[in-house]
């Protein structure tokens, strides 16, 4: 199916978002448009030409609504109504706003998939002292070993290329992006059968920031991004089972290291296979290793074409999914989230494709990727196996966490078109509280030793 494109027009900068060449970093030129024709953290503030888009004005204001006391935040567009929904039957008039993957799954759930389109609005804010560090980021850091790995970027940390010249590029600032400092969230997996009857998995996670563990040797971290442990809660045939993740930057000249405690056996092995197209553990084979967090990992079994800008209605201010007043069966459905329940808007992506490189091997062959620019959080995903059939299609429900001035995700779902069913993670309505930012730990949380002892029934 043919995607319309549109090209960003920004003057002189529209010739280098195209360049197929790697670049080396920015120049001080450059970085200056952060904060003055660029928001502080790479995108366009200008309103899109009829102001369907509008202008970026500093996003949501910490105190943008309440927060409850289990940490969950009001909707401060709760009063706003769709500007019209897109059905099975309207979906050709907006298909040049639409990805190949929403346009599947008008198809193969014609009577009930549905995209309620409300206003736009761009309230994506990060802290002042993290957009001082992003420009610091935009003329220190570069490519190396052909994009798998960073350079010049151990002071920064966030946001590797703000004014990206290719595709990997604008993976890394998804990889590489702010997320409120460590997080400690209890999550959510579930596969619901092809008749919306679901079983869940609860989760623990944690992740933490080499800068914000006072404890770590930094010598040893330079090629870390960060530390991260999942633990299983519920049900009890696999509560106690628990996931150790050290994620590193070059992941060609070293690997991600992985550890999984067995809570029956009590032990606690490497886990080399948990990246790529590793199937998920409890996922019922509907998800990969790097399907978590829309993509996450090592780039390197792929070629990154940036394709450039268009505009495109995604999940956005997800506010209402994520709401405590609901039950997880008011939101799991047969085929699909309750579409009733979310969110999209008009926003200008980056339009990315991964294709497998010659000699390498995933079970998708390739992945159209959309980021959204005011956060460079992965929205759509349309993943293709090795016939060039499409087979399962992402969406990243997005909210700013206003409190903490971070962008997240409310939930990922990601729906196979061949066999009817889905995988949702992290959605939090029945949980006892919501994310919890800037979690105070230590490094030494995050080793096998440690992962044994927090794993003991």
């Amino acid at each position: 199916m043919k995607t319309t494109r549109t090209l960003m027009q920004t003057g002189a900068l529209a010739l280098s978002l195209l360049a197929t060449t790697v670049m080396a970093k920015v120049s001080p030129e450059e970085a200056a448009q952060l904060g003055d024709t660029l928001t502080p953290i790479g995108a366009v503030k200008a309103a899109n030409a009829d102001g369907s888009i509008p202008a970026w004005t500093g996003g949501l204001p910490t105190t943008a609504g309440a927060v409850d006391s289990k940490g969950f935040l009001s909707d401060p567009f709760a009063n706003e109504q769709p500007l019209f929904v897109i059905t099975a039957a309207t979906a050709d008039k907006y298909q040049d706003k639409l990805s190949a993957g929403q346009l599947a799954l008008f198809k193969r759930y014609p009577e009930s998939y549905k995209i309620p389109v409300y206003p736009t609005h761009r309230t994506a804010a990060l802290p002042a002292d993290i957009y001082a560090v992003i420009k610091a980021s935009a003329v220190k850091t570069e490519e190396v070993d052909g994009g798998n790995g960073l350079s010049g970027f151990a002071d920064s940390r966030y946001y590797a290329f703000p004014v990206p010249k290719n595709g990997i590029e604008v993976l890394w600032n998804h990889m590489t992006r702010y997320r409120g400092g460590n997080l400690h969230r209890l999550a959510t997996r579930m596969q619901p059968q092809a008749d919306g009857s679901f079983s869940m998995i609860q989760l623990e996670d944690e992740f933490s920031f080499p800068g914000s563990l006072p404890d770590l040797d930094k010598r040893k971290a330079d090629n870390i991004l960060f530390f991260f442990i999942q633990r299983v809660t519920a049900p009890a045939r696999l509560a106690g089972n628990a996931f150790l993740l050290h994620e590193t930057i070059d992941q060609v000249k070293e690997p991600r290291n992985a550890w999984a405690y067995n809570a029956g056996q009590r032990r606690v092995r490497r886990a080399p296979q948990a990246a790529y197209d590793s199937p998920v553990a409890a996922a019922d084979g509907l998800a990969t290793a790097d399907n978590f967090d829309m993509f996450n990992g090592a780039p390197d079994r792929y070629t990154w074409q940036l394709v450039g800008k268009k505009e495109l209605y995604i999940p956005y201010n997800s506010y209402k999914l994520d709401s405590p007043a609901l039950k997880y069966a008011d939101i799991i459905k047969a085929g699909h989230i309750n579409q009733d329940l979310t969110r999209y808007e008009l926003h200008r992506v980056w339009e990315v494709v991964a294709t497998v490189k010659p000699g390498e091997q995933h079970i998708y062959a390739t992945r159209h990727m959309y980021f959204d620019e005011d956060t460079w959080q992965l929205a759509e995903v349309d993943h293709y196996d090795g016939r060039g059939q499409l087979w399962r299609v992402g969406e990243g429900h997005a909210q700013q966490y206003y409190h903490k001035q971070a962008p997240g995700y409310t939930a990922e779902a990601l729906y196979d078109l061949q066999s009817g069913r889905y995988s949702v993670f992290g959605l939090k309505n029945e949980e006892k509280r919501s994310i919890e930012f800037g979690a105070v730990t230590a490094a030494s949380n995050y080793t096998p030793a440690a992962l044994r002892q927090a794993g003991i029934r």
